[in-house]
C-alpha cells in the first residue's frame, strides 16, 4: 500500500509538471482544472462586453451605432480614448458625409491620473484635413487625416489593442447596418451630384433612388479597407500599398494625391486655450480648430452675463474671422477688449462626440469633411470618400471642451458641439449649463448648434452617481453608458 501511494504521488508530480510545461503558468494550470471540472467559465476578461462590472462611464454622439459601439468598449474595460478611437472609425461607415477616413478633425483628452499623459492636463489632438502639394480636378480633395489622429489618441491614453477597435466598423460594414436618419437626411441634402458618381450610388442609392431610413448600408469595399488597415497597421494607409492604392484612385475621386503628401500627412499635440471657471478650469481646442477658440471667447461673454447670447456669438465668430485672417495669436485675440466684425463664409457640416469612462478619464471631438460627403467621390476598390481640400472649401469651426477641476484632479464635463457657425456657441452654451446646473443637456443650446454633453455635478473619480450624458433633442443622436 506505500508503495502504490508514492507510485500515485510520482504520477501526480508528472502530471502538474506536464501540464505546466504545456501551459506554460500555474495560474493556466489552474483554470484549465477548474473548466475540464466545472465546464467553462462565463465571466468576461477585459476586452469583452461585461468586464465592466456597475458603473462604466458614458458616451454622446449625433449616430447611435457609434455611441453603442462606444459603449460596448467602455463595456469591456475600454478607457475613453478606446470608445473614441472605436466610434470614430464606426462613424466613417455610419456617417462618411461627416466622418469618413478621408476626412479629419480634433480632439480633447484628459487623463486622471496625474501620471497620465500630459501630466493630466488636458490636451489636444490635430488631425484636421491638409491641403496636398497639387490642387487639382473639378473638386479638389485634402489629404486625409482620421486614421493617423485617431491611433495618435490611442498612443497616448489607450489601453485596449488598437487593431480591436477596428472591428466594429469593419464588420458594420461588411454585413451591413440599417442606414441611420443623420446620414440619410445628408444624402437627400446632396442626392444630385453625389449620386452623379457611380461609385457612390452603389452605396449610398437603391433601385436607383437614395438610400432611406433603415434600409441596408452595405460598404465591402470600405470593409476590405478596414480589414487591411487592422493586419497591417494604420501605417499601411500612409506608406505601403493601402497608400499606393489611394494614390492611383484619387484622381477619381478628386485628386490628385502623392505618396508624399500621405507620409507627410501627421497629426500634432497641442495645448488646449485654458479658461478659469470658480474653482474648475475649462479647456477648449486651440487653432487650428479654431472653433474651440471662438468657443473660448464666447464662454468668457457668457461668465459675465449668462444671457447675453447675442453677444458671445458675435464675439466668438469674431475672434474666429480674426485668427483666419492671420498674424494674431490666440491668447491676444482672447485678450482683446474689441475686435472689427469680419464676416465668415457659409462653413461646411461636422460631427461631435464626447466619451467617459469609469476612472474619470475624457475625450471630446469634433470631425468634418469640410463639406457633405466630402468630395462626393468614393474612391474606387477602397470605399473612401475624400474630404474637399481646405485651398478649395472653408473649413469648419471645429469646437469641443473639457472641464476639469485642477485641485481634486478630477472631471466635471466633456462638450462637443458641431452645426457650422452654430457650433462654438453649442460647446460654450453646453458648458456653462453643465457647470451651472450639474446636468448633462439641461436646456437645448442655440440653433443651428447642435451639442453632445457628459456631466459629473460632483466629479469624477467620486460621485458617479452624479454624471449624465445627453445628445441633442431636435437631431437622431444616442447617449448611452451604465449606471
Amino acid at each position: 500500500m506505500r508503495r502504490s501511494r508514492a507510485g500515485g504521488r510520482k504520477w501526480l508530480r508528472a502530471g502538474v509538471l506536464l501540464a505546466l510545461a504545456l501551459t506554460g503558468s500555474a495560474c493556466d494550470t489552474v483554470n484549465s482544472v477548474k473548466e475540464s471540472l466545472l465546464g467553462p467559465s462565463n465571466t468576461p476578461v477585459q476586452g469583452q462586453a461585461g468586464f465592466v462590472q456597475g458603473f462604466l462611464g458614458g458616451v454622446a454622439a449625433d449616430e447611435p451605432r457609434a455611441a453603442l459601439a462606444a459603449r460596448e468598449v467602455l463595456s469591456s474595460g475600454g478607457s475613453a480614448a478606446d470608445a473614441a478611437v472605436a466610434l470614430g472609425f464606426v462613424l466613417s461607415v455610419t456617417l462618411p458625409s461627416r466622418a469618413s477616413l478621408g476626412g479629419g478633425g480634433a480632439c480633447l483628452a484628459y487623463g486622471a491620473d496625474k501620471k497620465s499623459a500630459n501630466g493630466g492636463m488636458p490636451e489636444a489632438i490635430l488631425f484636421t484635413p491638409v491641403t496636398p502639394s497639387t490642387v487639382g480636378g473639378d473638386r479638389p480633395a485634402a489629404v486625409p487625416m482620421l486614421a493617423r489622429g485617431l491611433y495618435l489618441l490611442h498612443a497616448r491614453y489607450g489601453s485596449l489593442p488598437f487593431e480591436g477597435l477596428i472591428v466594429p466598423a469593419e464588420q458594420l460594414a461588411r454585413f451591413g447596418t440599417p442606414a441611420p436618419r443623420a446620414l440619410v437626411r445628408d444624402i437627400t441634402l446632396v442626392a444630385g451630384p453625389l449620386l452623379a458618381d457611380p461609385n457612390a450610388r452603389a452605396v449610398f442609392a437603391q433601385n436607383g433612388a437614395p438610400l432611406a431610413e433603415g434600409q441596408t448600408l452595405l460598404q465591402p469595399d470600405l470593409a476590405a479597407t478596414l480589414t487591411r488597415m487592422r493586419v497591417s497597421g494604420v501605417g499601411d494607409f500612409y506608406t505601403g500599398q493601402l497608400a499606393r492604392r489611394i494614390v492611383e484612385a484619387s484622381p477619381l475621386a478628386g485628386g490628385p494625391l502623392t505618396l508624399a503628401d500621405l507620409n507627410a500627412a501627421l497629426p500634432r499635440l497641442a495645448s488646449a486655450i485654458v479658461l478659469p471657471n470658480r474653482s474648475d478650469k475649462v479647456a477648449f481646442l486651440p487653432p487650428p480648430a479654431d472653433g474651440g477658440l471662438a468657443a473660448a471667447a464666447a464662454f468668457a461673454v457668457l461668465q459675465h452675463d449668462p444671457s447675453a447670447f447675442g453677444a458671445a456669438a458675435a464675439r466668438g465668430l469674431a475672434v474666429a474671422a480674426r485668427w483666419r485672417q492671420g498674424g494674431v495669436d490666440a491668447e491676444s485675440l482672447l485678450a482683446s477688449a474689441s475686435l472689427q466684425e469680419a464676416p465668415l463664409p457659409i462653413l461646411p457640416a461636422s460631427t461631435s462626440f464626447a466619451t467617459l469612462d469609469k476612472d474619470g478619464n475624457a475625450v471630446a471631438c469634433a470631425l468634418s469633411m469640410d463639406n457633405l460627403f466630402g468630395t462626393g467621390r468614393v474612391l474606387p476598390g477602397l470605399g473612401i470618400l475624400l474630404a474637399a481640400s481646405p485651398a478649395a472649401a472653408p473649413t469648419p469651426l471645429y469646437a469641443a471642451a473639457i472641464a476639469w477641476n485642477d485641485n481634486i484632479h478630477a472631471f466635471r464635463a466633456a462638450v462637443g458641439g458641431s452645426g457650422q457657425a452654430g457650433a462654438p456657441m453649442a460647446v460654450a452654451v453646453g458648458m456653462l449649463n453643465a457647470l451651472r446646473t450639474g446636468q448633462p443637456m439641461s436646456a437645448a443650446v442655440p440653433d443651428p448648434g447642435r451639442a453632445n454633453v457628459i456631466s459629473c455635478a460632483r466629479y469624477l473619480p467620486g460621485e458617479n452617481g452624479s454624471c449624465g450624458w445627453a445628445t441633442d433633442p431636435r437631431d437622431a443622436g444616442l447617449a448611452a453608458g451604465g449606471n
